[in-house]
């Protein structure tokens, strides 16, 4: 009996936590994506001011 559940249920099991994995793993990108963009905001503006100030 537990034989046969460890390998029913295992393979389940790890079917749903790779699902989730790839999941938050989408979000993360995504995240980065935006993270990288404010990113480049900052710099251009901090750029900008360095050039007003240096003016």
């Amino acid at each position: 009996m537990e034989w046969s559940l460890m390998t029913i249920a295992g393979p389940i099991l790890f079917a749903v936590v790779l699902l989730w994995l790839m999941a938050h793993n989408r979000r993360s990108r995504a995240e980065k994506r935006w993270t990288e963009e404010a990113t480049r905001r900052r710099r251009a503006e901090e750029d900008a001011d360095q050039k007003g100030k240096d003016a």
